[in-house]
């Protein structure tokens, strides 16, 4: 069952296209240990997924490519397809893994085409509808970067454009080459600073702060309410994308909301 806006958690929010509740789900715990491989228990991350979706109304999952690499985005298609109309699944590419805990960026055109035509595949769609770039390759021009993806996007293989871990001269940078549709960057109470939050408001531009309760550091009492509702009262423009593999812990952070 479809929830109206009111009543999904923490509201809505326009974002790429669609509205989708503000509480997104962040994926990158439902990989193993070094977001690397698959989990210990792959039917408990498959009925977080679908929890989040049909039970709590959550619409809005981010993940990446990176995730296991490319675990985790099987693992939605398992849990979800067909996909509800009102989801919106956003992932990433331009970042490659050699190792658990390593994370390397790569942007060249040619790598983000495959990431992207690879992510497709996975998630078994048509068209990727928030594609980020994962992180800014400093090896490869931006221009180069943004433009491939802007290439795939005219192709229809890309809905929208995001950018990930950015500063506000690489928003206005990237701006001039495609549509920016969302920034996803680090925000919490620990790391509470970060110009770009200003930036977007001001731009129309989607704020999604990733790693909202600091890895869960700001979690340990078991009531994330106090983080979540700080993030959501920065601006109607924010939607935190917290993460969990718990069932118990994906009911704590909707009933927050």
């Amino acid at each position: 069952m479809t929830r109206t806006p009111a009543a999904v958690p923490g509201g809505a929010i326009a974002l790429a296209g669609r509205v989708v509740s503000r509480l997104g789900l962040g994926t990158m715990r439902l990989a193993g240990p070094g977001t690397w491989g698959r989990p210990a228990d792959a039917d408990s991350a498959i009925r977080v997924l679908r929890e989040a979706v049909h039970v709590h109304g959550i619409s809005h999952l981010d993940t990446a490519d990176a995730y296991g690499p490319h675990t985790v985005e099987e693992l939605i298609a398992r849990a979800l397809r067909p996909y509800p109309e009102h989801v919106l699944i956003a992932t990433k590419v331009g970042m490659v893994r050699p190792a658990p805990n390593v994370w390397k960026p790569l942007g060249r055109p040619e790598y983000l085409r495959a990431a992207a035509e690879m992510s497709l595949r996975r998630l078994g769609v048509e068209r990727l509808e928030l594609c980020y770039l994962h992180r800014i390759d400093p090896a490869v021009p931006l221009e180069d970067q943004i433009g491939e993806l802007r290439d795939l996007q005219s192709e229809g293989k890309i809905g929208h454009i995001g950018l990930s871990k950015v500063t506000v001269a690489q928003i206005r940078a990237a701006s001039t080459v495609a549509r920016i549709a969302a920034v996803q960057n680090c925000l919490n109470l620990a790391e509470p600073d970060d110009p770009a939050l200003v930036y977007c408001a001001m731009q129309g531009i989607p704020y999604v702060p990733y790693r909202p309760l600091d890895a869960g550091a700001l979690a340990t009492t078991g009531s994330p309410d106090k983080a979540l509702g700080w993030l959501l009262a920065l601006g109607h423009h924010t939607a935190p994308i917290p993460g969990t593999s718990s069932p118990q812990h994906l009911r704590e952070l909707a009933a927050a909301v």
